[in-house]
């Protein structure tokens, strides 16, 4: 376990648990170290339990992601088979619903995000790993990165257009955060 303490313009001691489990502290300038120091020692506690909840996590996120093999060509080769009978009809169902069409459409193994735009070049990218979910959750995500050719951000005219077109797109977006958790 590594502790990265950082001095910054703030007024209390902080830590949290970053993924890879190390522990990153954040420190008002010019406390003392032993201050410092008798913080750390009196969260080992916490930082256990933190630590091994971080730990939990990270097998559950790769448990989830394993259950889609994309080692070799031919096992990307059908889930990008699998995966563009899924999205298109959808795309091209939505496309016209809402009178907006993609410039291009990709996928990646991406597991930071289900899905991107590109509002300038008007590209959508989908991750391999929308296959894991449930249809009515990619459809969610369809709906999400086409209403981004429309509005870019996620601010009130976005969440509005989220209602018109996929009125259930709250569940869906927690149904879908429930998978990795």
């Amino acid at each position: 376990m590594t502790i990265q303490v950082t001095y910054r313009r703030t007024s209390r001691l902080s830590m949290r648990i970053v993924k890879n489990g190390d522990v990153h502290v954040s420190v008002p300038i010019g406390l003392p170290r032993k201050k410092v120091e008798s913080f750390i020692e009196e969260h080992r506690e916490w930082i256990s339990k933190a630590r091994k909840m971080t730990d939990e996590r990270q097998e559950q996120r790769a448990k989830f992601y394993n259950q889609l093999p994309l080692q070799t060509r031919v096992q990307i080769d059908e889930s990008l088979t699998r995966l563009k009978a899924l999205v298109e009809p959808m795309v091209e169902r939505y496309s016209q619903v809402m009178g907006v069409k993609p410039s291009k459409i990709y996928y990646k193994p991406t597991i930071s995000r289900w899905g991107q735009c590109n509002f300038k070049e008007r590209s959508i990218c989908f991750s391999f790993y929308v296959l894991l979910l449930p249809d009515w959750c990619v459809e969610h995500i369809v709906v999400h990165e086409l209403c981004h050719l429309i509005e870019p951000s996620h601010n009130a005219r976005f969440h509005s257009l989220m209602d018109q077109y996929f009125p259930r797109w709250k569940e869906a977006r927690k149904e879908t955060r429930k998978m990795l958790r």
